[in-house]
């Protein structure tokens, strides 16, 4: 997965610019993510449950396999795939694309991001797509009680259902559901999640993963947020 990759060599960026010495080092040094992932100290700005969630089901397996994925990357030095720029490269630098503007033809570009002036425009697109619909949504202020509420009358559920441990496959599914919401769709940190409803923060970074895939989250979410 690339967010893994870009998580892994983001992260690893002290090391390789000899801010640390080695990755014991790394994991106290706070002007990165690695020591927060790894619970030395709390970074609020950062959702580690979405990012552990990646690497495990329970916090203590998804740091032994996170802290192992990173270890596995210090030998791998810079790698030009995952630095900003990208366009460029794949263009053949300034001077390739100076000569593109002479001739008018325009490419879109954005150091950010990698790939070709096609792929840059659309994610830009999609980008801004999604980030006026987040704040649409976060304009109209619809707390997580609400929302497990409107989820439960949705799935015909109990709203005490959602916060259990019940795994049948209704009470489940409405579950992914408020997840996929509240955390992609409303703007709440899955830690806030866990507070509303007691599932653990890295249950609720995967039910997330797994509420984007629902059949029925298009309809859902058009019934519920009006999107």
């Amino acid at each position: 997965m690339y967010l893994k990759e870009l998580v892994r060599y983001i992260h690893l960026n002290p090391l390789r610019a000899q801010q640390v010495q080695d990755l014991k080092a790394l994991k106290k040094y706070q002007w990165c993510g690695h020591g927060a992932l790894m619970g030395k100290f709390d970074a609020g700005f950062q959702d580690t449950a979405y990012v552990l969630g990646l690497f495990g089901h329970s916090t203590r397996q998804a740091r032994r396999a996170y802290e192992s994925f990173v270890s596995e990357g210090v030998k791998q030095g810079r790698r030009a795939e995952l630095v900003g720029g990208g366009l460029l490269r794949s263009v053949g630098g300034w001077s390739a694309l100076k000569g593109f503007r002479d001739i008018g033809v325009r490419i879109k570009g954005d150091e950010r991001l990698l790939g070709s002036s096609d792929f840059v425009e659309r994610v830009l697109k999609r980008a801004d797509e999604q980030l006026e619909e987040k704040y649409r949504l976060q304009g109209r202020v619809i707390s997580l009680q609400v929302l497990i509420e409107q989820v439960a009358h949705y799935y015909k559920i109990e709203p005490e259902n959602l916060k259990s441990a019940s795994k049948e496959r209704r009470i489940a599914e409405a579950r992914r559901a408020l997840c996929y919401m509240a955390v992609r769709k409303l703007g709440y940190r899955c830690s806030d999640v866990s507070r509303a409803t007691g599932i653990s923060a890295v249950t609720v970074s995967k039910a997330v993963s797994l509420g984007s895939r629902l059949s029925e989250i298009g309809k859902i979410q058009k019934q519920i947020l009006n999107i």
